[in-house]
């Protein structure tokens, strides 16, 4: 559904995006992530046509955005972090104005009520935009976003400024509207992703540096997994098997929990120790009552990834899809 090929977006000698290069497939929820500057907006900014690229090229529904951004802007919805709104407006006639702008062909009454009731925003459709709060102006921006009903929609920062409630709420709606549309959420927030997003790419100095599925995203980072193993048993003789299993490379003890010692154990690059550990313990009638991640979290790998890029100057992540780098 959206495919970005060799991207490159240059600023005299500075490089906002530097050959980036991904492809996100029908009904994907994929987050853009990066810090501040790392070039999510401008990459949102080329994907809805709002801004040239230096070479390379973006398609959406398999139409180049840079040659025919008229046809291809029928596939995109786009909320931007500061959503054009008319305060002056009522919702409703705000997205009447939208409707008749994109020259939309659904049955207009039905079409429109049936977003005011996606957005839950029908309360208030009759009061001026000026007088809502931040919440319901970012729901009604939403709202214009999906007006059309466009393949793909694209959130820049949707939830900037918001409280936790209305984080929460935006949050659940991102992931409802997943269930019809592509959709591509550009954020700096790791929980953004962590709760809405099935994939992640995430970008540093105009390149990718990872790009994979959500829960596999700690597989780009080469040292192997850490995990908390709680188990019941002798601990010299517990240690010393852990220690002994094929695919550990470190066994230490962090504390107690009742009357197990807590091992943090640490694999081996692209060893799952996880069957062979359980597999250990029971055969040796050593209770597990926990074993859980440590250190594997997306905002840990997040920061090693970021400063890692930083520190080499390249990309440090591959590709889920052996795509090429982008920001």
């Amino acid at each position: 559904m959206v495919k970005v090929e060799n991207l490159v977006k240059r600023y005299g000698t500075n490089y906002a995006l530097n050959d980036v290069s991904f492809e996100i497939g029908e009904g994907e929820i994929v987050g853009l992530l990066g810090p501040n500057g790392a070039g999510k907006s401008t990459a949102m900014n080329i994907l809805t046509g709002y801004l040239s690229s230096t070479s390379g090229n973006a398609y959406v529904g398999g139409i180049n955005i840079l040659e025919d951004p008229i046809e291809a802007k029928k596939y995109i919805g786009f909320l931007p972090e500061q959503p054009p709104l008319y305060p002056d407006m009522t919702v409703l006639e705000y997205l009447d104005f939208v409707y008749e702008l994109k020259g939309c062909k659904l049955d207009k009454e039905a079409h429109i009520n049936e977003i005011l009731s996606v957005v839950r925003i029908g309360d208030v459709k009759n009061r001026l935009i000026k007088n809502l709060s931040k919440g319901y102006k970012q729901r009604v921006g939403i709202a214009e976003a999906i007006i059309g009903d466009p393949k793909v929609i694209i959130f820049d920062e949707p939830t900037v400024g918001l409280d936790p409630k209305q984080i929460l709420e935006v949050r659940n709606l991102i992931r409802t509207l997943g269930k019809r549309h592509t959709v591509i959420l550009s954020t700096h927030i790791l929980a953004e992703v962590q709760s809405v997003c099935e994939r992640v790419i995430i970008i540093n100095k105009g390149r990718i540096i990872a790009d994979a599925k959500t829960d596999e995203i700690t597989r780009t980072i080469e040292d192997g997994y850490r995990y908390e193993a709680k188990i019941c048993g002798p601990e010299k003789e517990v240690r010393a098997a852990i220690s002994a299993l094929h695919g550990t490379s470190g066994v230490s003890v962090s504390g107690r929990d009742g009357d197990a010692n807590i091992y943090v154990v640490e694999a081996a690059s692209g060893v799952d120790i996880r069957k062979p550990l359980f597999l250990l313990c029971a055969g040796n009638n050593w209770p597990m009552i926990g074993l859980t991640p440590v250190g594997t979290d997306l905002e840990t790998v997040f920061i090693r990834l970021v400063d890692s890029s930083d520190s080499s100057g390249g990309v440090k992540g591959k590709s889920r899809r052996n795509r090429r780098e982008e920001r």
